[in-house]
C-alpha cells in the first residue's frame, strides 16, 4: 500500500518550479529498465515528460513513471499522468446508472413551528418525501433553504443514503463545556480570555494553528484505504483544531443549569464555552465526491438530481459511510482540540462536556422496528435523555437540552435558531456600526465575525424553543460573552 507522503508524490513534482541543471531528458531505454516496454507507451511518456516537466529531473520523473507504471488507477483521474494511466490499463469501463421516477404525491411528514418556516423549505421537504426510498420525514422549527434537503429536515429513507441530505459540512457540531467559575470570571480574566480566543482558534478555509495538532483520526486506516482521501490528509493534519467560515464559532459565556438537571449538577450560574464547526475541508471533499457519484448513479428527473442516493449493498454506498464516519470523527477532534487549547491556556477544567452533531447519517430504528437511515442535515439527535445544545446567535442564548424521543420527529430538534435572511440579505440590511451598537447592547464582545452573521438574520431562538416543546426539555441556558468568529 502506498503511503501519504508517495501518494502526494504527484503534487510535490507539479508544484515544484526551480529549474535543476539536469532537465528531464527521458530516453526510452531508461522507460525500458522501469518496466515501459511497450513502443506506443513509451513514446506517449517521453511526450507528455516534454511537455509539462520540463523542470524536472530524471530520477524524480523516474520516480513518478515506476509509480504509475505499478499502480496506475490511483493515477487516472490526474489530468496529466491520466493519460499514461490509461494507456496502461485502459479506458475505465462506463459507470452502471439506474433510473428511477418519484412518487405522485409526497409521503406526509410532521411539521413544527409551520409559521415559522418558509415555503421554499416545505417545496423542498415536499420533494424529498417523493423520493421511493424516503419512509418517513420530519421538518424542525428552525427549518429554511437549502441545497437537496432543506436545513431543518430530517429524513429516513430505506437502505440508501443521500449525500446532500447530510450536507457538505459533514458532521457539523456543538460542543459544549462547563466550567465550574462564577460568571464574576469575566469581570477578572475577560482580556485572557480574548488572549486565548486570539491566540488558540483560527478560522477561514485556509491555514491553520501555529503549533500543530496531534490526534489518533489523523492515524485512520480509511485515509489510505480510499485513494481519493489519500491526497487531503495533509490538509486535515493542517486544519486540526481550527473552524470554518459562515455561522461557525467559539464562545465564552455563562450557562444557568435548570433545577433537577440530568446532568446532575447544583442549579446554579457556571463559565462556558461553546464551539460550532464541522469538517472543514474533509467534509466538504468527500460531500463533493460522493454527491457526483450518487449524481452518475442514481439517475433522477433534473429538478430532483441533488437528491440522489447510494445504495448501502453497494461499494459506494459503503465507502461513503466509511468517509462520512471519518469525517464526524474528524469534526470531534477538532472541537476536542478548540476546548483542550483554550482551557489550558486560562488554567480551567471542565465538569461536564456536551457535544452533539447535526450534519449526519446514522442507522436507526422507527416504531415498527424497521431499520432504516436517518439523515439530519441541520438538525439535533433526539433520543429520550440525548443531551444536546441548540444555538441561537451571537447575542442571543443557546440551550442545552435533553431529548424526549419523539418518533414523529425522527428523534430530532432544531439545530439552532435558523436564518430568516439569506447573507446576502443580512449583508444589505445591516451597517457595522448597527451591528456594533447590537452587540453593545447585549454586552456582547465580537471577535472578527461579519454583518451576515448579525443577530437580526436569524429567527427568534425561543419561538423556536417554544415550537417544540414535544421534542427536548431545556436543561440550561447559555449566554454569550465573547464570541470569535470568521472575519469574512
Amino acid at each position: 500500500m502506498k503511503t501519504i507522503a508517495e501518494g502526494c508524490k504527484l503534487q510535490l513534482i507539479l508544484r515544484h518550479k526551480t529549474k535543476h541543471p539536469h532537465m528531464g531528458n527521458l530516453k526510452t531505454k531508461d522507460l525500458t529498465k522501469i518496466g515501459y516496454t511497450d513502443n506506443q507507451l513509451r513514446s506517449l511518456v517521453v511526450g507528455i515528460a516534454a511537455k509539462n516537466f520540463k523542470h524536472h529531473t530524471n530520477d524524480q520523473l523516474l520516480s513518478l513513471l515506476a509509480d504509475i507504471l505499478q499502480q496506475p488507477e490511483q493515477y487516472l483521474n490526474d489530468a496529466i499522468t491520466g493519460k499514461i494511466a490509461e494507456k496502461i490499463i485502459g479506458k475505465p469501463a462506463e459507470t452502471p446508472f439506474s433510473v428511477y421516477e418519484l412518487r405522485n404525491e409526497p409521503l406526509p411528514y410532521k411539521t413544527y413551528g409551520r409559521q415559522h418556516i418558509e415555503a421554499a423549505a416545505h417545496s423542498q421537504m415536499e420533494l424529498a418525501m417523493q423520493l421511493p426510498v424516503s419512509v418517513q420525514g420530519a421538518l424542525m422549527p428552525d427549518a429554511h433553504m437549502g441545497f437537496g434537503l432543506p436545513i431543518g429536515g430530517v429524513l429516513a429513507t430505506d437502505n440508501a443514503v443521500i449525500p446532500y441530505a447530510v450536507g457538505m459540512d459533514i458532521g457539523c457540531r456543538m460542543a459544549l463545556s462547563i466550567i465550574d467559575e462564577s460568571d464574576s470570571f469575566f469581570n477578572r480574566y475577560a482580556y485572557q480570555a480574548k488572549q486565548a480566543l486570539k491566540d488558540h482558534t483560527h478560522f477561514g478555509m485556509e491555514g491553520g494553528l501555529d503549533i500543530r495538532q496531534e490526534h489518533e483520526v489523523l492515524d485512520s486506516p480509511v485515509f489510505r484505504e480510499l485513494s481519493f482521501l489519500r491526497p487531503l490528509h495533509g490538509k486535515a493534519v493542517r486544519q486540526l483544531g481550527t473552524s470554518g467560515n459562515g455561522n461557525h464559532f467559539v464562545e465564552f459565556g455563562t450557562i444557568e443549569l435548570a433545577e433537577n438537571n440530568v446532568l446532575g449538577l447544583p442549579a446554579k450560574k457556571y463559565v462556558a464555552l461553546l464551539s460550532h464547526s464541522g469538517s472543514r475541508g474533509l467534509g466538504a471533499a468527500i460531500a463533493k465526491h460522493y454527491t457526483q457519484l450518487a449524481m452518475n448513479t442514481c439517475k433522477l428527473p433534473r429538478h430532483a438530481q441533488p437528491l440522489a442516493w447510494l445504495d448501502m449493498n453497494t461499494e459506494a454506498g459503503q465507502e461513503y459511510w466509511l468517509a462520512m464516519t471519518l469525517a464526524g470523527d474528524y469534526a470531534r477532534a477538532c472541537h476536542e482540540h478548540i476546548h483542550a487549547n483554550l482551557l489550558k491556556a486560562l488554567g480551567l477544567n471542565a465538569v461536564c462536556v456536551i457535544e452533539n452533531h447535526h450534519n449526519f447519517a446514522w442507522k436507526d430504528q422507527l416504531a415498527n422496528g424497521n431499520e432504516v437511515i436517518v439523515h439530519r442535515k441541520g438538525a439535533t439527535p433526539a433520543h429520550a435523555g440525548e443531551l444536546g445544545i441548540i444555538p441561537g446567535s451571537m447575542t442571543t442564548p443557546a440551550y442545552l437540552v435533553a431529548g424526549k424521543g419523539a418518533i414523529d420527529a425522527l428523534y430530532s430538534a432544531s439545530h439552532g435558531a435558523g436564518r430568516t435572511m439569506s447573507r446576502q440579505k443580512a449583508k444589505d440590511s445591516m451597517t457595522v456600526s448597527g451591528m456594533k451598537k447590537l452587540l453593545s447592547s447585549a454586552d456582547v464582545t465580537l471577535i472578527g465575525g461579519s454583518v451576515e452573521e448579525n443577530p437580526q438574520a436569524y429567527k427568534n431562538i425561543d419561538k423556536v424553543m417554544g415550537a417544540q416543546h414535544a421534542l427536548v426539555d431545556v436543561q440550561g441556558r447559555f449566554m454569550p460573552k465573547i464570541v470569535r468568529m470568521s472575519k469574512e
